[in-house]
């Protein structure tokens, strides 16, 4: 991966997020709908393609992701994750098992800021507990 300062990682992370929410609502081919959301949402050429990077792994490992995060659960069922942190989550575990440029540490604290950002308010914890089990059983 080109080198990309973590801010722009983050604001990558960010977009992803959003755009993977929109998706689970549209059900589209993210293809189909990425140019779209470039022209709402622009960004610099090397947010753009992290971003894409991760939402191409989501979506490549969308079942696989699922079945990992549906299966670390601890008292709680798959339909009670929110959309928005149902996908947080989906970004960071594709961070922690495909990108050996991101460290575990760095993809679970991300995870927790953007959940601050865009998540529900008890978000963060949720995020952090689903994680830690996802990388113990890494």
């Amino acid at each position: 991966m080109n080198a990309i300062s973590p801010k722009k990682r983050r604001s990558a992370r960010e977009r992803a997020v959003q755009f993977l929410f929109g998706l689970d609502f549209t059900k589209y081919d993210w293809r189909s709908a990425i140019e779209t959301f470039w022209l709402s949402s622009p960004v610099n050429a090397s947010v753009k393609d992290y971003a894409e990077l991760l939402i191409d792994g989501v979506a490549g490992h969308l079942e696989e992701l699922d079945g990992a995060i549906d299966g670390s659960l601890d008292r709680w069922t798959p339909d009670r994750i929110g959309r928005v942190e149902r996908n947080i989550l989906r970004v960071a575990l594709f961070e922690m098992r495909y990108l050996d440029d991101v460290p575990t540490p760095v993809a679970i604290n991300e995870a927790i800021e953007v959940a601050k950002r865009f998540g529900a308010e008890d978000a963060p914890r949720f995020i952090n507990g689903v994680l830690d089990r996802l990388k113990k059983g890494n």
